[in-house]
């Protein structure tokens, strides 16, 4: 009676694993699908869900942080990075020299207006003259309207230069010479007229409260979600993204 191989101890043919199931010994094959630096036979983050096909693994959540990695997956635009404060802040600069360049040029024109009304008071002749009360009066009216006719249309210029460009294009110019631009959390879009406007009158607000608007400018440093939203981020729904 012939037990199989001679040199067999035992005399019996060593047995093969079944199919598709690792032996004792035997190299182990991830099944198709699974990326074989995942290993095969331990459990895996983010393993597939019951029903699903072995090797579906679920793709992130829009709206998810990658754990401290400062990108974000945002719908329609997919995995961006947050822009960093001193990207952020560094726009904020710029926009200050922007408006500062606007508010001198409305500031010579309003000077240069009230010294052509103060000339036109000179003009009333002496006290004396009939008429001179009115004169003056009117020339001192004219003194308090360019000033803060002045002051006026730079509040409207800088309401839209902040308001309307990051409403439509997402972004001042300080922003888009730094790589900043601001949009929609939930949708990748810009903000548009809604949402521009109340992330801008947050800050102006502030202003009014002693140090309001700065803290405002750095409440990003306060969230604790990774995406450095501020508070005049959160009431819009806007996100700070580099581009």
């Amino acid at each position: 009676m012939s037990f199989g191989d001679p040199n067999n101890p035992y005399g019996q043919q060593p047995q093969q694993p079944p199919q598709g199931q690792p032996g004792y010994g035997y190299p182990q094959q991830a099944p198709q699908g699974v990326p074989p630096q995942q290993g095969y036979g331990y459990p895996q983050q983010g393993a597939p869900q019951p029903g699903q096909p072995y090797g579906a693994y679920p793709q992130q959540q829009p709206g998810m942080m990658q754990a401290n990695s400062g990108y974000i997956n945002v719908p329609g635009l997919g995995t961006v990075q947050v822009a960093s404060m001193g990207r952020r802040l560094g726009a904020r600069a710029l926009d200050g020299v922007v408006i500062g360049i606007l508010y001198f040029i409305f500031s010579a024109i309003g000077v240069a207006g009230a010294m052509g009304a103060a000339e036109s008071a000179e003009d009333c002749g002496s006290y004396m003259d009939p008429g001179y009360d009115a004169c003056v009066n009117e020339a001192s009216a004219g003194i308090i309207a360019i000033a803060f006719g002045s002051l006026l249309v730079f509040g409207l210029i800088t309401l839209l230069y902040e308001w309307l460009m990051v409403a439509f294009v997402g972004a001042t110019l300080g922003k888009m010479v730094l790589g900043v631009k601001v949009i929609k959390e939930n949708t990748g879009q810009n903000p548009g007229l809604g949402g521009g406007f109340i992330r801008w009158i947050i800050p102006m607000v502030g202003a009014f409260v002693c140090i309001g608007q700065l803290l405002v400018y750095l409440s990003p440093f306060f969230d604790n979600s990774g995406k450095l939203q501020g508070w005049h981020d959160r009431a819009a729904g806007t996100l700070v993204i580099k581009k």
